[in-house]
């Protein structure tokens, strides 16, 4: 006898989409039918979706940060808030401190996550410091044991990368089958617009986003595609803005590059406006994330991405800090420049609703392209496809029941993350996640997490399909 029996529902993959039940035991999807016979447990989900369970391949939980800034999710709250979200996996960033063994940090990060996790869980690892025996041992001992992506910056002072840097880390990702996602911002050009910006006292979190403008990222989006066209690497460029990077991303595509692209909620639902505050207050600083939210031109060209296909993967870059907090957004001498604000939003829980919402509600994109763009691509690009990213014969039974045509208003009093405020307080979305299901047991219901601390497990990978793997 089948576990479970999800009866009634409109099951969707990134392929198609079908009227049919969904028979699950010992955690995978072993009948997809007209009729699958008993279970012991029944799921009616008459005028619901099935969607394959959210894949969130870039978010920020439990991340040292130095300065006397704390990360505001842990691998508890964070985890759990992603459950809510509709999402069953997620692929957070191990990051590796300069003057640090690799190995130290990914054990450090396993020992945090631990017993924690209510869904599972995969690391990409952060190359601060790629010295010789970091490229030469570490990191391919690494990929071998399925750590197969890690990202690198092209900004921020204790994680920037030169260019010799980047083009020996490409060329390593090159031989070992590795997916570098590269967060594209030009260190110099931002230093200099922020001393800049200073010295005309022009210090308001508003100004974050004046010292990032679009020349930054589309430049530093440019060099990175170039380093891998020399080093015939596919990479992602990450957390893409606005039209001007996105023009570079549609050139390398158009010739025949092996690049990826990756956008978020801050780009389709914020602006740089939204940084002023109420008056060009210290309420922008709950806004600042990097690269920031551009304006409505940048908006309509995301949303272009996202259906012709310049966009590969939707993630939410989860990167939560309080706002009401010396160890957060109000740390010391954030109120007297935006250049000390910690960078990041959090959006785990929102990110899904926000793009089903602005993208499906509102036939910007379809059912099967929002399934694509946050299940089965990321699952594709990061080595979890076929068992994780769709609803198919043999694959974990991750699945999310999606009421399409309920109205919420999003709040922070119904998030579930340990932030104190969410950036899109008051957003009106058409469609929410109603159930989440991990491996065949219901971790969220209606409003309220049930699952447990522990439920979720890790995740080694395989080579991303970029490879051909």
């Amino acid at each position: 006898m089948l576990d479970t029996a999800i009866r009634n529902a409109t099951i969707v993959t990134a392929a198609d989409r079908t009227k049919a039940e969904i028979g699950i035991k010992d955690g995978r999807i072993i009948a997809i039918a007209e009729d699958i016979g008993p279970a012991r447990e029944e799921i009616d989900a008459t005028g619901l979706l099935a969607l394959p369970g959210g894949i969130d391949a870039h978010v920020h939980l439990e991340q040292p940060q130095g300065g006397g800034v704390v990360m505001a999710d842990g691998f508890e709250s964070g985890t759990r808030s992603a459950a809510a979200g509709g999402n069953t996996t997620v692929l957070p960033f191990a990051l590796q401190q300069r003057g640090q063994s690799l190995r130290e940090a990914v054990e450090a990060y396993h020992a945090a996550a631990k017993g924690k996790c209510y869904v599972d869980t995969s690391f990409h690892l952060i190359i601060t410091d790629p010295t010789p025996q970091v490229l030469g041992q570490e990191l391919p001992a690494l990929v071998k044991a399925g750590y197969t992506s890690f990202k690198v910056f092209m900004t921020y002072d204790d994680m920037v990368l030169n260019d010799a840097q980047l083009i020996e880390v490409f060329d390593l990702a090159r031989r070992e089958k590795a997916m570098v996602m590269v967060h594209a911002e030009g260190y110099d050009a931002i230093r200099y617009m922020a001393r800049r910006l200073e010295e005309a006292g022009k210090t308001a979190p508003y100004y974050h986003a004046e010292s990032r403008p679009q020349s930054v990222e589309r430049e530093a989006t440019h060099r990175a595609i170039s380093h891998a066209e020399l080093t015939n690497v596919p990479i992602t460029i990450v957390h893409v803005s606005g039209r001007e990077p996105m023009e570079q991303i549609q050139w390398a595509k158009k010739h025949g590059l092996n690049i990826f692209a990756e956008t978020c909620p801050q780009y389709i639902a914020l602006t740089a406006e939204d940084l002023k505050g109420l008056d060009m207050d210290f309420e922008g600083a709950k806004y600042v994330c990097s690269p920031p939210p551009r304006d409505l031109d940048s908006q309509k060209a995301i949303w272009e991405g996202l259906r012709d296909g310049t966009f590969d993967i939707f993630s939410s870059d989860h990167c939560p800090f309080r706002f009401d907090d010396p160890k957060g957004k109000n740390v010391q001498g954030a109120r007297s420049s935006f250049r000390w604000v910690p960078n990041g939003i959090p959006g785990i829980e929102t990110r899904l609703p926000i793009l089903f919402s602005e993208g499906v509600s509102k036939g910007r994109i379809s059912l099967e392209r929002f399934v694509a763009l946050t299940a089965t691509n990321p699952a594709k690009l990061f080595g979890l496809y076929p068992r994780k990213g769709s609803i198919a014969v043999g694959a974990d039974a991750d699945i999310t029941l999606w009421d399409p045509s309920r109205e919420v208003v999003i709040s922070q009093a119904l998030m579930h993350h340990d932030c104190d405020y969410t950036p899109y307080e008051g957003f009106e979305v058409t469609g929410w996640p109603v159930r989440t299901i991990l491996r065949g047991q219901t971790i969220f219901c209606e409003g309220d997490v049930i699952g447990a601390p522990g439920t979720g497990a890790y995740l080694e990978r395989g080579t991303s399909q970029a490879f051909g793997g």
